[in-house]
């Protein structure tokens, strides 16, 4: 499982995306699970920068043929995926 650091925002995006997508290959050469699972419950201040890290590691777990999973997000950033029309693609139904 891949874990989100405490901060995502526009300032660490591009660095989080990067340690994700290396971190994201790896896990998918070493473990035969048939999902990517990121748990969010570490995230304390991000913006919509944020979803977009997300969105790009299901474009890359996608591509490799697996699934994608969001664990724990925080109220707020479900919130901020509803008000973009992303939270059927990135959050759990329910």
């Amino acid at each position: 499982m891949l874990v989100l650091p405490a901060t995502v925002t526009t300032l660490e995006a591009r660095d989080t995306q990067r340690m994700l997508s290396q971190a994201l290959q790896q896990e998918i050469k070493t473990q035969n699970e048939p999902q990517v699972t990121i748990d969010a419950s570490g995230l304390q201040q991000f913006d919509s920068a944020a979803l977009a890290v997300l969105l790009e590691c299901q474009r890359l777990a996608l591509a490799w043929g697996k699934g994608f999973a969001v664990r724990n997000p925080p109220n707020k950033l479900a919130e901020l995926a509803r008000l973009y029309g992303v939270d059927t693609l990135l959050l759990p139904v329910g």
